[in-house]
């Protein structure tokens, strides 16, 4: 299961992609395709809570990371923070954790000293790929 922060809808459908060549059964947030349809969607906090309760989206997606074997967290730049995390993704992270499935975070978290959510990511102890899928074993 790929989670992310739906800025990041394109890109994780190109990841998606270059997993499944590389013989993996991916998910990705059902409603992705909601949001590359309509980018306004990320920000537009009031429209995108009516779509996540009307969907019941993230109920759905905790089923799906319950299926995988392991979550992928893409955590590119975003909000001059590199290594992102949202809320979203690190409620996928600790649910992923609390059913004991593999954790992998596409990049280097920040410090945790200047973001406390970064120490509890820390304390789980993902597999960092470095940018590089084919360390996902």
């Amino acid at each position: 299961m790929i989670c992310a922060s739906m800025t990041f809808a394109k890109e994780m459908m190109n990841i998606k992609k270059k997993l499944e060549e590389f013989g993996h059964t991916v998910f990705v947030p059902l409603d992705i395709k909601s949001h590359v349809d309509n980018p306004k969607l990320i920000d537009d906090l009031e429209s995108n809570y009516k779509h996540a309760v009307k969907t019941n989206i993230m109920k759905k997606c905790f089923d799906l990371i319950a299926k995988t074997d392991a979550i992928l967290v893409l955590n590119y730049h975003k909000n001059r923070v590199r290594g992102y995390v949202g809320t979203s993704s690190l409620m996928e992270i600790g649910l992923a954790y609390y059913l004991g499935k593999k954790i992998f975070l596409f990049n280097s978290i920040p410090k945790s000293r200047n973001l406390r959510w970064a120490h509890e990511i820390g304390i789980i102890q993902p597999t960092i790929l470095k940018g590089d899928l084919n360390r996902i074993k």
